[in-house]
């Protein structure tokens, strides 16, 4: 397997008054493709920062970035729009479904905007939200669904348009260890199924257990 990710001496500064963050500190790390990459630290060591960069919401200040042969640093906003429409599948947190949409309209709104046809779009939905055991779940709104359930539709969200990464931060933070077991089972499952390369970032233990590979940020250090 060839590296999809490689990162090179990192570095990210936040000034706050007169006082200067250092928050990422010559960060290098690869990831291979379709691996899977936990990163632990503890709150403010810099990981939502590290993967805001890898996503391209980010600049650093210097140090490259480069995802599937593309070095995104440089990269114009309008490029870095598009890299992530194409590139990259975002969890976070907080589920951020739109709550006047069913999980399928959930689901397959952002292929349809990319571009596909509807019929296209419902049909990966579809299949993406039966990865994750919705099968029954699918005319449901997100006020109608438990939070488990609507993590569970974002993952199925983030796989839809075909990204060659997925970035997950704290995707189980929110959520009691019940739902939490079976939202991270469901992340890994569908990620390997679907052949995608995985970066978790997050305080659990057992989430951080199933990656192949494991790394912890400390100051700003990767270790």
């Amino acid at each position: 397997m060839s590296d999809i990710v490689i990162v090179k001496n990192l570095v990210k500064n936040y000034i706050s008054g007169v006082e200067t963050l250092y928050i990422l500190r010559g960060v290098s790390f690869t990831v291979e493709e379709a691996a899977s990459v936990a990163i632990t630290g503890q709150s403010g060591s810099g990981k939502s920062t590290l993967l805001n960069v890898l996503s391209g919401l980010d600049k650093s200040d210097s140090g490259s970035v480069t995802v599937a042969d593309m070095e995104i640093t440089g990269l114009s906003e309008r490029k870095l729009s598009a890299y992530r429409s194409r590139q990259v599948g975002f969890i976070f947190q907080f589920h951020y479904l739109l709550k006047d949409f069913t999980a399928l309209e959930n689901v397959m709104l952002p292929a349809y905007m990319f571009g596909m046809k509807k019929k296209a779009a419902l049909e990966k939905a579809r299949a993406l939200l039966s990865d994750v055991k919705l099968d029954d779940r699918i005319g449901h709104y997100p006020s109608q669904l438990s939070g488990g359930e609507r993590q569970r539709v974002a993952v199925a969200r983030s796989l839809v348009n075909d990204p060659g990464i997925i970035l997950a931060d704290e995707p189980t933070g929110n959520l009691d260890p019940n739902n939490s077991a079976m939202v991270a089972e469901m992340l890994y499952e569908t990620s390997t199924k679907w052949n995608k390369t995985l970066i978790v970032v997050t305080h659990d233990e057992k989430v951080a257990s199933r990656a192949q590979y494991r790394y912890t940020l400390e100051a700003g250090v990767l270790r």
